[in-house]
């Protein structure tokens, strides 16, 4: 046999280097992918972040030119009539997102909505045009269930969307109610108000002081009359005992001011991230799911719906049932901060700085940096 027969023949990998090469290659990737997923969440969030700056300016500027920032939402009627949505047609119910949208360069999209009515089934195509536009800044990347901003609508495991108004707007085309809902990752604060006590009754839940009574010497308040920042106290027909803590109400038309803020902006919380598809009444623009509190901790999940609760976790298509667990969408629960984030959540304070708060945040801590006006002294290091 000649040397270049011979060369030829040892031309080539063996089974045993090409598996070498192989497992190299999978020892590269595995060390190298954490690092690649950890990037790009570092971009996400940092979009995240900018998003809420631009929401933060806008809210600012809103609040300059009109002496106030903008209502949590549009009353709908006095007393039990403006919460339970007797007078439905009278206003047009939009949320402080809607608001806004002027001052995040959506005008266009602000003065396609009615005004003086709202805006739902009734309202014509005008009101369809809004429905269906998305707004960039309000839609945080690192979601992937936000679906681009568009949700499935009225449907119990998807978005309910409208919960307690009337049908979404007309799709012209098709002469039927729109099939989905714009959706948003940012709620504004109604502070240290009760999210679940007051709406329960008294009712039993594994953070807020009980409404009735005082609590212990020693231990802290969380959770203060005026469920959702309204002026509403036990039951949903008085309108007395309640005061709106942080910035946003719901309906009963109290607003803030920068002078409002007495503990400081800096330590205030305006808005902060929440997860459409775990409130069952999230949309961008109609005042029901634009707000959320800070007595419920951060990142508490609520992911369950009527089709996938366990049975040890009940959870029916009915907003607020005794007996839904906490951790079903259609329970009070879903009103607090929450975000896709590893660990904690981004939260935009009221001077216009974003912070991001740890999910182990002490609960005094985050309740007080939810009260614009409730004299806590915070220290700089405790958050």
């Amino acid at each position: 046999m000649s040397w270049s027969h011979r060369r030829r023949e040892r031309l080539g990998f063996t089974l045993i280097e090409l598996l070498v090469v192989i497992a190299i290659i999978a020892v590269l990737i595995a060390l190298l992918l954490p690092a690649v997923q950890a990037a790009r969440e570092a971009a996400r969030r940092a979009q995240c972040t900018n998003n809420l700056k631009q929401i933060g300016l806008a809210l600012h500027n809103y609040e300059s030119a009109n002496g106030s920032f903008p209502l949590g939402g549009v009353n709908l009627g006095a007393g039990s009539a403006g919460w339970n949505g007797a007078a439905a047609n009278t206003s047009n119910g939009l949320s402080w997102r809607a608001l806004i949208l002027p001052y995040v360069e959506n005008g266009a999209v602000y003065n396609s909505m009615n005004l003086t009515r709202m805006n739902n089934s009734s309202s014509g195509a005008g009101a369809y045009t809004f429905w269906t536009a998305s707004i960039n800044s309000f839609i945080c990347p690192s979601d992937p269930d936000n679906q681009s901003g568009f949700r499935p609508s009225n449907t119990a495991d998807a978005n309910n969307g409208q919960y307690p108004i009337a049908d979404p707007p007309i799709n012209p085309a098709t002469g039927k109610s729109a099939t989905v809902v714009p959706v948003c990752n940012y709620a504004g604060s109604f502070g240290d108000n009760y999210a679940i006590g007051n709406l329960q009754n008294g009712g039993v839940n594994p953070w807020e002081t009980p409404t009735t009574g005082t609590p212990p010497v020693g231990q802290p308040r969380i959770g203060y009359a005026g469920f959702w920042g309204t002026t509403y106290d036990a039951a949903i027909s008085v309108t007395t005992g309640g005061q709106l803590r942080g910035f946003f109400d719901y309906r009963t038309g109290q607003v803030a001011t920068i002078a409002s803020a007495i503990d400081g902006l800096t330590n205030t919380i305006l808005v902060g991230e929440m997860l459409p598809f775990q409130a069952a009444d999230s949309n961008s623009y109609l005042l029901n799911g634009g707000t959320a509190g800070v007595t419920i901790p951060i990142n508490w999940q609520t992911k369950d719906t009527p089709s996938n609760a366990p049975a040890n976790r009940p959870c029916a298509a009915s907003f607020g049932s005794a007996s839904n667990s906490w951790n079903c969408r259609f329970s009070y629960s879903n009103k607090g901060f929450k975000s896709q984030h590893p660990g904690g959540a981004n939260f935009l304070m009221g001077d216009g700085s974003v912070r991001f708060l740890k999910a182990t945040i002490a609960r005094v801590t985050y309740a007080a940096l939810g009260s614009r006006n409730g004299g806590e002294v915070i220290s700089a290091d405790s958050y």
